[in-house]
């Protein structure tokens, strides 16, 4: 018998941690706790051994390639796909970080758009039929382009804009950050809600692609956990990391053949328009 496989990145704490514990009670095979740090990565680990739990590890760095690579060779080679893709690692600069714009721009575009981009790149292809892609995006997402110019939010909303066109769009809007005229062309000063909005677009891209695509039954979403009381907010946030992975455990245990959601972006297991 063929074994189902998960995989969680940026799971070693925070959200993607409750992730990959609620997933190891509820999920039907593998589940695997990936980090940047094998030492943390494998620490936290173990911090679910003892609670009776077993995922397994392996460390990925979505802003590396090579990383990237070594985790997709490691799931062809040793299960010949994979099943569910819970996309959390994100990063998120403070609201006192003194680093500039344009630095805050490059970085969180690099991280939370383009190594989310490159990790589907390389795993989508591996994804079985009635597999389950999930992007942990942000309401921050959508705030973001309803800060935009009209002009600029139409181009992120198009239902007909292709995944090459979005990714200029970032492109664009990371120049614009370093040359400082993201606002006077249509951007908000906001550099992790920008990215994010990139991540809502192509799940919509997505799930658009996959209509062609011979595998059966592959449903993608993204979604905002909420508010989570995690180092990301600072340990401000209202909800607890359990709570916080609620809704994107429930996208990535969609049952077979449901059809829906498909493309969409949810909060509190609820569809939120944004177009």
């Amino acid at each position: 018998m063929t074994s189902r496989v998960a995989v969680v990145t940026g799971s070693n704490k925070g959200i993607g941690f409750a992730i990959v514990r609620a997933l190891c009670k509820e999920f039907d095979g593998y589940v695997y706790l990936t980090a940047r740090d094998e030492e943390r990565g494998k620490k936290a680990v173990e911090d679910l051994e003892k609670e009776g739990l077993h995922p397994k590890f392996h460390q990925l760095d979505i802003t590396n390639q090579e990383s990237i690579d070594n985790l997709q060779k490691y799931l062809k080679d040793k299960y010949g796909g994979l099943d569910v893709l819970v996309n959390n690692a994100s990063i998120a600069y403070k609201e006192k970080d003194v680093a500039p714009f344009a630095e805050q721009a490059k970085v969180s575009v690099a991280c939370n758009f383009t190594g989310t981009l490159d990790v589907c790149k390389a795993l989508l292809p591996l994804i079985k039929s009635q597999g389950r892609i999930v992007h942990v995006s942000s309401d921050s997402g959508i705030w973001a382009m309803d800060g935009m110019s009209p002009d600029r939010a139409s181009k992120f909303k198009s239902p007909t804009l292709t995944e090459t066109e979005l990714v200029s769009l970032l492109e664009d809007f990371v120049n614009a950050a370093s040359d400082g005229t993201h606002t006077k062309k249509g951007y908000p000063n906001a550099a992790y809600g920008t990215s994010k909005a990139g991540v809502i677009v192509l799940t919509g891209i997505q799930a658009r692609d996959l209509k062609g695509d011979p595998r059966e039954d592959i449903l993608v979403n993204t979604c905002c956990p909420g508010y989570v009381d995690t180092d990301m907010s600072s340990h401000q946030g209202t909800k607890t990391p359990d709570e916080g992975a609620e809704t994107p455990v429930y996208l990535a245990l969609l049952p077979p053949n449901v059809g829906q959601p498909q493309g969409e972006m949810l909060s509190d297991k609820k569809i939120v328009k944004w177009r």
